[in-house]
Parts: structure tokens; sequence; C-alpha cells
């Protein structure tokens, strides 16, 4: 029997369990293991290997064995919680993003004071090291068990699995649960963890069933590592985009139009700089822009496959006993206006940009300041060309992403999402997106991981994840590729052999949604924006009224450069308006005195290095301007 271990190949006689493979590699590898991939397929370390395979020894380094990790802290947590309270009936408890949770129904409601004695109880099962085992059942069998143990939610999972699913269970000491694990070999190799909170979750997700109280939490390898991820979640608190975009005067949230922003003044001028930083570079990549209606027909969102594929999403009404829809997405009204003219080959590619409005229903409970809204902007752009221009395209693409992001300070990383379960489409394009996507990014260099089965339901994507500055990671740009469309609306161009052929079609955004990507860099810059992004770049501070006049004339020539000032003319003590102007977190402020006046100078604060001391005012003007211009970060 042969096992194949990152293209090493070693035999054994007989059948072997992926610990024992880790054994034959060292000590320190089986030590660290916490599962394996056996043929890509993610198994126990008791998992036996009965013939020629890959295997992968997976560790906490891994982010699948964190994963594995923190799904064994959800089963401890399950454990402890039926030791407690042995009346609560369990739901769900899978691993999320940094931690975990449990969906859970309790007879008397608990508090956030109980996660203490929650945690306790939880760590005297992880210092019982008990050992973690799989075993299967039949159905009939599987539900009689969890029937025994008046586990009704599991019960009603395990007659909702399809006619001939393996069933699963994981048992440590006298708990057992329904799992499709993998899992940690025993509670003893969970070494630190936290319960974080307690919310309301409904059943499988809807509010027709019962409200659940879900309990989170999160597990990490070492302290030092928890310790680090609690001390972001601080830094996050005081970035906190809907409590300082409420102090700055960006935008508000209101119970009159739930989930739909409203952006005040300033709010307004960071978002018409984000959309004209956004104008010049597309217009200087070749991009034309268009603007398509909100509300279109059925029969629209029929041949574009959204209203079978995303209608419950979709706000819809009548207009002239027609059923229409509020557009959720901008493509299928960019692929109407391509059909507008016909076009040949040598017209492509066509890079059509949007800033289009569009309306999706989120449910209230998902809703989340500027994070998850029902109506937001989109910079979405879609290029028909050619087979042959593909990867010029997508690089011309990927290159404009880098620049905005490199521009704000973010990193970031590429997955490549391959096709979803419900996707529309043959093998054969799907095969031939998917190739052309991979051979872009391996053309350009850029490392990659894929994600199977996260692409759209018309096409493979890149998706692009940035890195703000406290770590954390926000998926916005993405790149599209899709063949579907065009076969859809039966969009066409007249090659060079005089005949019909179909266009490739790229669907990307830069931004994303240009409102959720506002709040992101609220928390990223932490409200201190840039020069070039501030709503109110400098504010004017004069001492007293006597030096009002000339304070006018200082945001007035400020002004005429292109810049934005505003003068705090409040009869106050200048020690009180240059704490209030801290507080707006403005790049620069001007305190104006006699001196200044007769000078024709300004005395200049720095929003990081505070009083700079005095310039001309000619100076000062010229150096907010070409940090405007240049896009400088300080």
């Amino acid at each position: 029997m042969v096992v194949t271990l990152k293209g090493e190949k070693r035999e054994f006689p007989s059948p072997v369990t992926c610990k024992e493979i880790a054994q034959s590699i060292g000590e320190g590898l089986a030590r660290a293991a916490v599962c394996a991939k056996v043929n890509g397929k993610l198994v126990d370390l008791a998992h036996v290997v009965d013939g020629d395979a890959e295997v992968e020894i997976v560790t906490l380094k891994d982010r699948e064995g964190l994963d594995v990790y923190r799904h064994t802290a959800a089963h401890v947590l399950a454990q402890a919680v039926k030791a407690i309270y042995p009346t609560s009936k369990l739901a769900i408890g899978p691993t999320i993003e940094n931690g975990f949770y449990y969906d859970i129904d309790f007879k008397t409601p608990i508090s956030q004071e109980d996660l203490s004695k929650i945690e306790a109880e939880m760590k005297k099962i992880i210092k019982s090291n008990l050992p973690v085992e799989r075993f299967t059942l039949p159905r009939a069998e599987a539900i009689k068990l969890m029937s025994k143990y008046s586990e009704k939610y599991k019960v009603e999972l395990i007659k909702d699995l399809p006619e001939g699913e393996e069933i699963s269970f994981y048992k440590q000491g006298e708990f057992t649960d329904l799992c499709r694990g993998p899992h940690l070999p025993s509670t003893g190799k969970i070494k630190a963890f936290k319960l974080t909170s307690i919310a309301g979750a409904y059943w499988r997700g809807n509010e027709k069933n019962k409200m659940l109280t879900r309990i989170y939490g999160t597990a990490f390898a070492k302290k030092e590592e928890m310790d680090a991820y609690f001390t972001m979640l601080e830094e996050a608190k005081k970035r906190d985009h809907t409590k300082l975009g409420k102090e700055l005067g960006l935008f508000a949230m209101m119970n009159e139009g739930k989930g739909f922003p409203f952006f005040l003044p300033k709010g307004m001028v960071l978002k018409n700089t984000l959309v004209d930083f956004w104008r010049q570079i597309h217009t200087r990549e070749g991009y034309v822009e268009v603007q398509t209606p909100i509300i279109l027909n059925r029969s629209l969102w029929e041949t574009s496959g959204h209203w079978d594929h995303y209608k419950e999403n979709m706000y819809t009404t009548k207009i002239d006993g027609e059923d229409c829809a509020i557009k959720p997405m901008n493509c299928p009204g960019g692929m109407l206006v391509y059909k507008l003219a016909p076009h040949s080959y040598k017209d492509l590619p066509i890079r059509m940009g949007e800033l289009g409005i569009v309306h999706r229903h989120e449910k209230s409970g998902q809703l989340h300041g500027l994070f998850r809204v029902r109506c937001f902007t989109q910079d979405d752009a879609h290029i028909f060309m050619l087979p042959e221009q593909i990867t010029d395209e997508i690089k011309g693409v990927v290159r404009i992403i880098n620049e905005v992001y490199t521009l704000f300070g973010f990193k970031y990383h590429v997955e490549l999402s391959t096709r979803p379960e419900n996707s529309i489409g043959s093998d054969e394009d799907w095969e031939a997106a998917t190739n052309a996507l991979r051979a872009a990014l391996d053309e350009m260099g850029l490392p990659y991981v894929v994600n199977e089965g996260d692409g759209a339901f018309y096409g493979p994507k890149i998706d692009f994840h940035l890195q703000d500055s406290i770590g954390r990671t926000w998926q916005c740009g993405t790149i599209q590729l899709d063949f579907q469309l065009p076969q859809r609306f039966e969009a066409e161009y007249t090659g060079e052999d005089g005949q019909k052929h179909r266009p490739i079609m790229i669907h990307r955004v830069v931004f994303g949604s240009i409102e959720r990507f506002i709040g992101i860099l609220i928390e990223h810059y932490a409200g201190k924006f840039p020069v070039w992004l501030s709503p109110v770049q400098v504010k004017i501070l004069p001492v007293s009224d006597k030096s009002a006049d000339y304070a006018k004339e200082v945001e007035a020539a400020l002004k005429a450069a292109g810049l934005r000032a505003e003068t705090d003319l409040r009869n106050e003590k200048i020690g009180y308006k240059i704490r209030e102007a801290q507080l707006e977190k403005l790049p620069y402020m001007l305190i104006i005195g006699d001196k200044e006046k007769e000078e024709g100078t300004v005395s200049v604060r720095m929003r990081e290095k505070g009083d700079v001391g005095a310039m001309p005012l000619a100076e000062f003007v010229a150096k907010v301007r070409r940090e405007n211009d240049e896009k400088t970060v300080f």
C-alpha cells in the first residue's frame, strides 16, 4: 500500500491510521497533528487508510486544522451545557470566522453572567482529556438514539438527510452529538478558549420557528494568540463605524428606513470623493459609463436567471399589471445596453462601468450599519470581449484593484472560487471559464487559494480579500467570468470571419458596495481620514473676533485652491475650539490670532503631531494642495 505525502511516497504493509502515518514521519508532527486529508477529504486521525492514497497531515498552522479545533470546542461547550442544564435541547454548533457558536433551546433562559459557569465546566471536560470517538448508525437507529436523549432538533436534522447518507456521531465521555466531523482526538488538546456572548437565533434561520439561544465562543492554539485577538476586538470597538459615523456626522440609520442609510453632508463629501476617484481611474483605463433603470420587468430577470436563483432577495412590484423587480444587480441592464447596437470584433473589448444603486432584501437581524444594508451603490463594470482577450482584461482589472487597495494601505489575498451546486451552464463552459481565470492568475504570478464551490451561479470568480490596519479581512473586489449571460441574452458580435459569435463577459467590482467600503475605511483609519478623503481638510480657529476677518480670508484662499475648509466663528475660548476640532479628527487646524494676521501667516496644528509652528499662508495652501492631489497618507 503506497501513501503519498506532499509528493513523497511511503509504503505500508497493511492498513494504517492517519495518526500512525504522522508518527512514521516524526513524533513532533504526530503531536501537532489535528486531523488529516485523505484524497482531499478531511478525516479524523483515527481514520484508517486501507489503500493507495494521497494523505496530508493537518496541524493548527492550517486554517482547516483551526476549524477542527474550534469545532471540538463547540462540542465541549454543548457537553458542558448539558451537564449544567440537562433539560436543554441542542440544535447546531458550527465554526465561524475566529470562533464557533452553538444554538441551544433552554427551558429557563440564561444570561451573559451564566457564561463563566459554563466555561468552568468546559475546563473540567478539557482537563479530563476525554477521547473523542466517531461511530456511525443506520437512519432508524440514529433517530432512536437522539430520541432517547430527547434531542428533537437532532432528530429533525437526521430525518432531513438524504437516503443513503452516512450518519455519524461523536462521543466524548458520557456525551454524544450528531456530527459530520472531523474532530480532535481528545478534549485535552484544547489549550485556550473563551465564551464571548449570547444572542437570539431562530431555528434554521426562519423567523416562523422558535427563537433559540446562541452562545458564541472562540478558541486559539495558544493563550497569547487569544489575548492578541481580544486586544484587536477592543481596538475594533473604538473604530466602530456606526459610532464614528454618527460622531463625525457622516451617515445615519433610522427606523423609518431600516437598512437604508441616510448620508449626511460630510458623508456625501466622502462618498463623492470616492466616486470622483473611481471615475478618474476608469476614464484613464478606457471605460465608458452608463446608467440603467432601477426597476425592470420580470421577463428580464427570468432571462438572466435571477428570478429563479435570487427572487427571495429581490423587491418586487407590479406596474400596469406587469410583474417587475427592483434590481439587485446591474448586469442584466448592462446586457440590454450592449445589445442596443451591432458590434464587430474590432469594437471589443467594451469596458462598461456603472455606479448602480441596487436593492436587496436582507433580513432585519442581519443588518449592520453600512456593512449590511438593503440599498447600496455597486461600482460595477461589465467587460465584453473576445476569447483571446480574457487574460489581458483580467490583468487590467487586477492592476486597477491593486492600485486602489495599495493607495488606501490595504494588503490583500486572492481566492479562486469554483462552480457551486445551483449553477447554470454546461460543464464545458465552466471548465473553460475556470481555466481562463486560473491561467491569468498563474501568468501574473499572483498567489491564490482555491475556494471550491463558492462561485457565482453563472460563472467562476476571483475574489480579493483585503486586510485592514488591525488585521481583519474583508471581501470586496471580485472578477467574475461569465459565459452564460451572453448566451441567455443572445448577445453577439460579428467576427473576422463575418459570422455571428457570442462575446465573453466579465463582471467586476473594485469597492464592491461603496457604502460598505466607506464603513471599512472609517474603521481602517479609525475616522482619521487622509487629507484627500477628509470631508473637512482644514479647520480655521480664530483666537478672537478681531482675527475673524483674516480667518475668512484664509478660508477663501483654501477654497480657491480647491480645498475643503471651515471656520469656527463661535464665541468660545481657543482651547475649547481646539478640543472640539480634535474630536472631529481633522487633518489640520489653523490657529489665527493678531500675530498671524499681521504677518500673513497661519499657526498650524496637525492631527498626529500637534503644533508644528507658523508658516506663510501661500506655503501652507500649496502644501495641503500637494497632499490632496498626491493622495498622501500621514
